[in-house]
Order: structure tokens, then sequence, then C-alpha cells
């Protein structure tokens, strides 16, 4: 059985998504209606990140979403707008496509920290390691 490209997985993800671009992020980065969650691996946010944005690694979202699992996390039961990035928007757009197939409400930067940075958009550096 040949294996779907990734690429194909994005694409098919995006088209059923909602995607915000850098701009309208930007706009949106102080308002406590809204939270910037940050896929990316904790090694990408040693070159900075999102002020304010929360952390939640890719590979536990859909466990940390779910109120049902042990492993929920209270932010997500927040009334609140999400809005997901990874670093080039591909896995931030797979993940808000398996959030939406689990029935939560979410957004994604669709071209990622990446552009965030290019844009001129505001970066934490994380507190220097002992």
């Amino acid at each position: 059985m040949p294996i779907t490209p990734v690429s194909q997985m994005v694409a098919a993800a995006r088209a059923r998504i909602t995607e915000l671009d850098t701009a309208e992020v930007m706009t949106m980065a102080d308002d406590p209606d809204v939270v910037i969650v940050d896929l990316r691996d904790v090694r990408e946010r040693r070159n900075g990140f999102i002020p304010g944005s929360f952390h939640a690694p890719r590979g536990m979202i859909e466990f940390w979403v779910d109120p049902a699992s042990p492993y929920h996390k209270p932010i997500f039961a927040e009334d609140k707008r999400f809005v997901f990035h990874c670093a080039s928007g591909w896995r931030s757009a797979l993940t808000v496509a398996a959030l939406q197939d689990m029935g939560f409400d979410a957004a994604h930067l669709r071209d990622g920290f990446g552009d965030w940075v290019a844009q001129g958009g505001p970066v934490e550096m994380p507190a220097p390691r002992d």
C-alpha cells in the first residue's frame, strides 16, 4: 500500500479548518479571550516563542484537550478562542483537523512561527537554564 504524502494530508486538513494569517493573529495576541498554543518541541522553543503562548506538545494535545482524559489540562475547558501554531503551519494544520474531529473548535496560524518572526511579531526568549 502506498504511503499518503504528508503534504497531501496537510492540504486536506487546510481545506477544512480555519486558517489565520500572521497579521491577524498579531492583532489577537493581547486579547484575553484568545489562547495561542505553541505545539513545537521544547527544543524549538529555546529559539523563542510568542509571548503569553501556552506550550502543548503535539504528541499530547488530544489527551490534554479531552475532558475525560486523565491528562486533561483545564485551560482547554475555558471559554476562549484557541489558535494553534508550529514552526511552519504543517503540524498545527494536522492538529487542528484532529481536534475538530473531536468536536473542539480551534484555528491555526497558517504560516507558523517562522512567519511570525519574519513579520516582526514579538518574541520572548526562555529564561536561561542553570
